[in-house]
């Protein structure tokens, strides 16, 4: 059994000694050697292979129109209600889509809404700069969508 000295410990609350322990480990994290930076805006990151960012809307490739049959599952999964779908019935009787807002702001990106996408139409992409000067700029209509995010290229 270990017995515990007194005068021990008051000595080492007297000399902080916990606290130089500490600051000692912090600064030696603090030599050139040890620091990492990233060239960011110049040099992207690499992203994990099951990221989930930006969303986007698929086209066929071979006819150019929307894969989305406006089913509105999407929005009935999204457990925060950032996507409406809009809708109208055509000649024919189907349901073609006619507007689609994707709230980000709101999105946690959660991948429910593609899950339950029937169609491969809805995705979300490893584009991940998704900033904006305001919330006017967090809502991508249906062209946005289609068209993707584009990231900007810096050069020196």
């Amino acid at each position: 059994m270990k017995v515990k000295r007194p005068e021990l410990t008051l000595l080492k609350k007297i000399f902080m000694v916990d606290l130089i322990k500490g600051l000692l480990l912090t600064f030696s994290y603090q030599r050139p050697s040890a620091n990492y930076t990233e060239q960011y805006p110049k040099v992207r990151p690499k992203i994990s292979e099951r990221f989930r960012g930006s969303p986007r809307l698929n086209n066929d490739p071979e006819t150019g129109e929307t894969l989305c049959i406006a089913c509105n599952l999407c929005a009935l999964a999204c457990p925060e209600h950032c996507i409406e779908v809009g809708w109208e019935r055509t000649e024919a009787g189907k349901k073609a889509l006619t507007t689609y807002i994707f709230d980000v702001s709101r999105c946690m990106f959660c991948g429910l809404c593609e899950d339950a996408c029937p169609t491969p139409c809805l995705e979300l992409t490893q584009d991940f700069e998704l900033s904006g000067y305001g919330r006017r700029d967090m809502k991508f209509d249906r062209q946005q969508l289609e068209e993707g995010l584009q990231p900007v290229i810096y050069r020196k």
